[in-house]
């Protein structure tokens, strides 16, 4: 019998430590060092299967991203689990693992003086930066986070830092939305929730309280969030009342239609992280409470078919073909199937609704809406969405400034802090603020 104690793992599994804390009173078994060699190499092999995916060379920090995109992979898996065993909706379950492990408490520094409140009803984060001596009134920028209509906050800690740091930087008052979140609502309610917010922070009492100068506005958001933003920007310039309320929209890769998907970055990034096509069609399908049924014969155009005469007179809208450029073409061909599945449409009427798809409003509503900054990245199945807007925009007389990062992924503005910094994320957050600061 051995007195030489191993180190103990996870489950009880002890292996021997290659510096005994005493002299052994024997042999020390070779063949269960040989079994727990080969054991924690089989582990070491798996865990490598799973985190690695190919990506292309150019896009920033391969090696975390992989990681970045197993852990959340690791997460939605967990989730549909929880949903298979009945305890919980997959997205209920999915963001409250992103918010217990994400969520921040409204802190102020020294700089930026953060609360938590709500505007009619709509719970908002505000972010109250340092004011400038010569301007007793601020500019602001009202922020609408991300996360496919169903997950993440304007309290974790991601848009919290974003937030904090355009507050900052900007000498500015940021208004983070939290608006409610699929599947304890649907669209258009998400829409509603932003509209009611942004009209309240608009009153002039309102803006008199946090010091802001009503001719210095500006509405963004990122992916899910910058589609409520575009649907916002639009629905002002409508109303009397509010419209030139907005002095700029910001779009970060913003996701805009949900008639084609197999624009040329829809096929070039089927597969990649953190926003695969698969994904990205079965948050328009939860974002509508439809059918998953739809999601396979969405993904190959099947509900904009030509023999779906709903879909016909917006094709135009988003021909991909005339709106952009060959750089991005390149060998890809349209995906338009001559017969389809006109139930889609019918069932799901919202998917031809520009407040759900921005990118097919009228041009006469285009018109009308402010400057604007659109930031695109290569590696993501939107990045054409972002395009294509800007193209349309620039057709109708809008001033566009379109950012694109070549080494960009979805998401990638917000992972700027350790573990998940990037140096895509610096380099984006510093071009969108720079463009704030110069232009609001």
């Amino acid at each position: 019998m051995s007195s030489c104690r191993g180190q103990k793992l996870a489950g009880g599994l002890r292996v021997a430590s290659p510096f005994p804390l005493c002299q052994p009173a024997g042999e020390p078994s070779r063949g269960k060092m040989r079994s727990s060699c080969v054991l924690l190499t089989a582990l070491v092999a798996l865990a490598a299967y799973y985190v690695y995916i190919p990506l292309p060379g150019s896009v920033s920090d391969p090696w975390k991203l992989m990681l970045l995109d197993a852990t959340f992979r690791g997460a939605q898996q967990v989730s549909n689990l929880i949903h298979y065993l009945g305890l919980s909706h997959h997205l209920l379950a999915l963001n409250f693992i992103i918010v217990s492990f994400g969520k921040k408490s409204a802190w102020s520094s020294a700089q930026v003086k953060v609360t938590d409140t709500d505007f009619d009803g709509v719970e908002v984060r505000v972010f109250e930066g340092p004011p400038k001596p010569e301007e007793p009134l601020k500019r602001s920028v009202v922020y609408i986070h991300g996360g496919g209509w169903a997950l993440a906050s304007a309290k974790i800690r991601y848009y919290d830092e974003l937030c904090t740091a355009m507050a900052e930087e900007l000498n500015a008052v940021i208004v983070s939305i939290e608006y409610r979140l699929v599947p304890k609502v649907y669209f258009p309610e998400q829409i509603h929730d932003v509209v009611r917010a942004t009209k309240y922070f608009l009153k002039p009492e309102v803006l008199q309280k946090y010091m802001v100068d009503p001719g210095r506005i500006c509405i963004s958001g990122d992916s899910a969030g910058g589609n409520l933003a575009a649907a916002l920007g639009q629905q002002f310039t409508q109303d009397a009342s509010l419209k030139n309320k907005l002095k700029l929209q910001a779009l970060i890769y913003p996701v805009l239609q949900a008639l084609d998907f197999n624009t040329p970055s829809y096929q070039q990034n089927v597969n990649t992280p953190i926003l695969p096509r698969y994904v990205m069609v079965k948050y328009w399908v939860d974002y509508f409470k439809g059918n998953y049924d739809f999601v396979q014969a969405m993904i190959i155009n099947n509900h904009t078919s030509l023999d779906v005469e709903e879909a016909a007179a917006l094709r135009a809208r988003l021909n991909w073909t005339s709106l952009l450029p060959a750089s991005f073409t390149k060998n890809y061909k349209p995906v338009v199937q001559t017969t389809g599945n006109a139930r889609i449409v019918q069932e799901l009427p919202q998917l031809l609704d520009a407040r759900s798809a921005p990118l097919i409003a009228d041009q006469a509503v285009l018109q009308l809406l402010p400057k604007t900054y659109i930031l695109t990245c290569e590696h993501d199945v939107l990045r054409d969405d972002g395009i294509m807007y800007a193209k349309r925009l620039e057709s109708a007389g809008v001033e566009v400034t379109l950012d694109h990062f070549e080494d960009g992924f979805h998401g990638c503005m917000i992972f700027t802090s350790w573990p998940t910094n990037f140096s895509v994320g610096i380099r984006t957050r510093n071009s969108y603020i720079k463009w704030l600061d110069q232009n609001l």
